[in-house]
C-alpha cells in the first residue's frame, strides 16, 4: 500500500496549521506591544481621575466600606440576613467607574 499522498497531506496541513499559529501570535504580541506603548504615553499627559483621585478604586458605595449589607429576599423586617457586598465582594473597596481603574481620566 502506498502512503506517500497521504503523508503529503499531513505534512501540508501541519506546515499550514503551524504558519496560521504563528502568524496569530506574532500578530497578537505585535498589538499589545503598541497597546502598552501607547497606555504608557497616554499615561504620562493625562490628568488624574477626579472620582478616585488617581487611586483606580475607591470605598464601595453600596456597603460604605462595611462589607455586609443587610438584606431581605423579601420585606420582611424580623427576617433581615446580614449578607456579603455585592459590588465590593467583601473587600470593602470597589474599581473606580470612571476610569475603570486605571487612574486617570
Amino acid at each position: 500500500m502506498n502512503q506517500g499522498p497521504l503523508r503529503t497531506l499531513v505534512t501540508g496541513a501541519a506546515v499550514i496549521l503551524g504558519g496560521v499559529v504563528t502568524l496569530n501570535l506574532a500578530s497578537t504580541a505585535t498589538l499589545k506591544a503598541l497597546n502598552f506603548a501607547s497606555e504608557l504615553k497616554r499615561k504620562k499627559i493625562a490628568l488624574p481621575c477626579r472620582a478616585c483621585r488617581g487611586k483606580g478604586f475607591y470605598i464601595c458605595k453600596l456597603c460604605n466600606g462595611n462589607v455586609t449589607i443587610a438584606w431581605s429576599p423579601m420585606y420582611d423586617p424580623i427576617a433581615i440576613n446580614p449578607c456579603v457586598c455585592p459590588t465590593c465582594e467583601g473587600n470593602r473597596v470597589q474599581r473606580c467607574l470612571n476610569c475603570l481603574g486605571k487612574g486617570y481620566d
